[in-house]
């Protein structure tokens, strides 16, 4: 349906119950464009929540829901915690943490929910030896998931994402008193009063959130398009040079993060021949652009072959995902390990019988039911 609408229109009218006009951009091209335009449209949602205060990241909802100024001076401060060189430290934690976690899965086999024995634990211990903060806690990584369940309303997600933050600031006070290694603790040490608990808290939810659930999501989908085709799964087991290309791929077909923040148009405004007025909310369907036809051919079709392209899974512009590279080396590392571990790997259900999230944020699956085969015995 969204394919059709896009080739329809890539910009296009939403009929809602609001006072102002909404529309949902499936193009590639427009896609970029809006995402790529800070001075046309804003993120912040406080006029819909009636909070006019000072703008902070915890109070608002993160760098998401961030305009500059602010939005500019919090990144900066967190943008160099995940260049390449940095996040390189983390790889034989994340290794570690896959071994670890496979050994745990394979004792509880011959069948196993992936989902819940791996998918999840892996990216959560990740994001919390990232931020410098203990995961033996059962509470937050409940909390972790619960902020991206919206079947009972927008009420238990806010809650979550309320109790999760007050777990967090409390990780920050006793920080500034004995800075940690991680990366709540670097900042402390690099920036100190610089930055407030308040919005530190922002900052460390948000990468919280941009990298447990969505990350356990790919694991997940990921694992079952490989067990979906012989092929797919022996490119990944055997041959190493392949993963990137295929992670790449993954990221631009599953495109777990369906759709961008909502933008607000600052003014009244022609967009790709469409007039856009002030105040619109315009909501841009990454997974709709991921498939257009302009970034490449036949893209309805997941090809681990295909050569990598432009795609916005991540976001795009100066709001695109500051852990996209993190990301990438969980999925590069844990999907491999998998098939090596685990080389008769199947289904434990037709796959029309999987579970999918009913009500969510992200795309994902409630459970991933396997069976091991010969490595569990």
């Amino acid at each position: 349906m969204l394919g059709a609408r896009r080739v329809a229109a890539p910009i296009s009218r939403i009929k809602l119950p609001f006072k102002f006009h909404v529309w949902l951009v499936s193009g590639y091209d427009e896609a970029r464009a809006v995402l790529a335009d800070p001075d046309g449209y804003s993120t912040d949602i406080r006029h819909l929540i009636g909070d006019r205060g000072p703008a902070t990241s915890n109070d608002i909802g993160g760098l998401g829901f961030t305009d500059p100024p602010d939005h500019t001076r919090l990144r900066r401060l967190l943008t160099p915690e995940f260049t390449r060189r940095r996040l390189a430290r983390l790889q034989p934690r994340i290794e570690q943490i896959v071994d670890d976690r496979l050994g745990m899965v394979q004792a509880l086999g011959p069948r196993v929910d992936l989902a819940e024995h791996f998918c999840h634990p892996v990216p959560f211990m990740v994001i919390c030896e990232l931020l410098g903060v203990s995961y033996d806690s059962a509470d937050f990584q409940a909390l972790g998931k619960a902020r991206f369940d919206v079947t009972k309303g927008g009420s238990g997600s806010l809650g979550a994402v309320s109790r999760s933050r007050d777990q967090l600031m409390g990780e920050i006070r006793r920080q500034r008193a004995e800075p940690g290694d991680g990366l709540i603790g670097q900042i402390i040490r690099e920036h100190g009063d610089e930055i407030s608990d308040h919005d530190l808290a922002g900052l460390a939810d948000g990468v919280l959130t941009g990298g447990f659930e969505t990350t356990a999501s790919m694991l997940a989908l990921g694992l079952v398009l490989l067990l979906r085709s012989e092929e797919h799964l022996r490119l990944v087991r055997d041959e190493p040079a392949a993963i990137d290309g295929v992670v790449e791929e993954m990221l631009r077909y599953l495109t777990v993060v369906q759709m961008a923040f909502p933008r607000f148009a600052k003014e009244d405004h022609e967009l790709c021949g469409v007039r856009i007025r002030e105040g619109d909310v315009l909501l841009v369907s990454l997974s709709a652009a991921n498939r257009d036809s302009r970034l490449g051919t036949d893209m309805d079709r997941f090809d681990p072959h295909r050569p990598p392209t432009q795609h916005l899974a991540f976001g795009h512009g100066f709001h695109r995902c500051v852990g996209a590279e993190l990301a990438r080396m969980e999925l590069r590392t844990a999907l491999p390990a998998m098939a090596r571990r685990f080389p008769d790997l199947e289904l434990a259900v037709p796959p029309d019988e999987l579970n999918f999230h009913k009500l969510a944020l992200v795309y994902g699956l409630d459970e991933l039911p396997v069976m091991l085969g010969s490595a569990a015995r």
